[in-house]
Order: C-alpha cells, then structure tokens, then sequence
C-alpha cells in the first residue's frame, strides 16, 4: 500500500510530509483494502484558503475522494480525511450488509 504526498504550487517539508503520512494511514483501520492514498496539498494561495485532495484506490476499481479546504493545512487535512472516512464506512457497510432483503426469487419460492 502506498501513500503518496504531492504540492502543487508550493513545497512541504519533510516533517509536514510525514505527518500527513501518518494522518493518511489511518484510513487503514477502516477498509484494509486500499491500494494507493494520494494527498494533494494545493498551496496556491498564500494568504488564503488551502485546498487539500485525497484520493483513494481500493480493491476492484472502488475510488474515493474527499476535499477540503482551510486556512491551515492541517485543518483542511482533518475534515479531508473525515470525509474519507465516511465515506470508506458508508461502501464498507454497503458490502457487508447481511440484513438486507431477500432477493426476488428467494421470495417467490415461498
């Protein structure tokens, strides 16, 4: 599994780098099915909000994104990843519902 941390428009330092690394990971504990989280950080705007991108490719072509934008970095990197989260839950409980209805078929043989 990869986690990628790219800049537009700007540069992080390492340590910047390696916390959203570590932010980023911690989708992992949701679905263990991800390929790749790509964190954009568009720093175009020095004195205005920051834009932050996440995207995530899971198992059998499932992706996700989430944005968010905020004055402060890491901020922004928090409610992205939030919405990530919801997001990964939501597909994940989507795929595991056990009790949904019974299909069709299974009913007309009743």
């Amino acid at each position: 599994m990869q986690i990628i941390v790219t800049a537009r428009h700007g540069h992080l330092s390492p340590e910047h780098k390696a916390e959203i690394e570590a932010k980023a990971g911690k989708l992992l504990h949701y679905f263990n099915r991800m390929e790749a989280i790509h964190v954009t950080v568009d720093l175009q705007h020095r004195h205005g909000p920051i834009d932050v991108e996440i995207q995530v490719n899971a198992e059998h072509k499932h992706d996700f994104v989430a944005k968010a934008s905020d004055n402060d970095v890491f901020v922004a990197l928090d409610v992205a990843v939030e919405k990530m989260e919801h997001q990964v839950h939501k597909y994940k409980e989507k795929i595991q519902d056990h009790r949904r209805a019974p299909a069709m078929g299974d009913l007309l043989d009743n």
